[in-house]
């Protein structure tokens, strides 16, 4: 058992945002993973499992994304304590889609409800709102609220909270590429100029790092067509837990995970070492 997990046997979690009196277990933890190596500048999450959850329990796939709800507080809690900058939240993929229409309609409702609920405590802990995806396509009050609390929080630092939404990798690289072109078609770029990093500044992350550590719950080994440009370097860590089930003690362990891993970027791990201690003397 990992000194996380032996730590957070005992925690309990507060379900309200941005407490102030979380434990002193989960304080040592936070210290502890702070103080035991760099921690990811950006934690991207495939928050999977919410139905399944539900069907476990003899629960509508509503009751599952509701419930869903507090896994969301307490991550985002957690990474504002830790110092985490960016996480990004895979909400509602492209796909989602062409699941039911009362499914959706209830995902939406939902939505606008929790960011209308929260938005104050979100500019109130510094935290910004941020909107990736085809936002052009989602229902009205969907968009006026994120876009309220988006203009409430636009100058918040402490993190953002990115929320991928009719969102899919495949349509940002496409619209990366036509964005692109009509530049190239205009004068404004040369083909010979296009490279990674001009893709990368055409993407809806251009203003952030790519995540470092990309998270899926429920067990499923794949991305789903989420980030793909950008998770090209991610670390990624897998686990069966059904996303409401999931909660900062899932998420240090994760944390823990990375941690460990040694980041080699196509190098040896020879190099590496070698780059290391060549920094350690700067």
């Amino acid at each position: 058992m990992t000194l996380i997990k032996k730590m957070t046997r005992s925690s309990t979690f507060n379900p309200h945002w941005f407490s102030s009196d979380n434990t002193s277990v989960d304080k040592n933890i936070q210290a502890e993973l702070k103080s035991s190596c760099s921690l990811p500048l950006h934690i991207a999450v495939i928050m999977d499992g919410n139905g399944r959850w539900a069907r476990s329990k003899g629960k509508t796939r509503i009751e599952g994304h509701v419930a869903g709800v507090d896994s969301v507080r307490d991550v985002v809690e957690a990474c504002s304590q830790l110092g985490i900058k960016f996480l990004t939240l895979f909400t509602f993929s492209t796909e989602n889609w062409k699941r039911p229409k009362n499914e959706i309609t209830a995902l939406m409702r939902l939505l606008v409800n929790v960011i209308g609920r929260e938005s104050r405590k979100l500019h109130e802990n510094d935290i910004r709102l941020n909107v990736i995806g085809e936002i052009d396509i989602l229902p009205d009050k969907v968009r006026s609220t994120l876009k309220e609390t988006m203009e409430l929080t636009r100058n918040n630092n402490k993190l953002v909270l990115n929320i991928a939404l009719s969102y899919s990798g495949q349509w940002d690289i496409v619209h990366a590429c036509k964005a692109i072109a009509l530049d190239i078609q205009s004068g404004r770029l040369k083909p010979e100029d296009v490279n990674e990093q001009i893709v990368s500044s055409y993407l809806s992350t251009a203003s952030m790092p790519d995540p470092e550590l990309l998270i899926r719950t429920s067990g499923e080994f794949r991305i789903s067509n989420f980030m793909l440009w950008q998770s090209a370097y991610s670390e990624i860590y897998f686990t069966n837990t059904y996303w409401p089930d999931f909660r900062r003690s899932q998420l240090y362990d994760a944390i823990l995970e990375f941690q460990s891993r040694e980041r080699r970027f196509g190098q040896t791990s020879e190099q590496i070492q070698k780059n290391n201690i060549a920094a350690r003397k700067l």
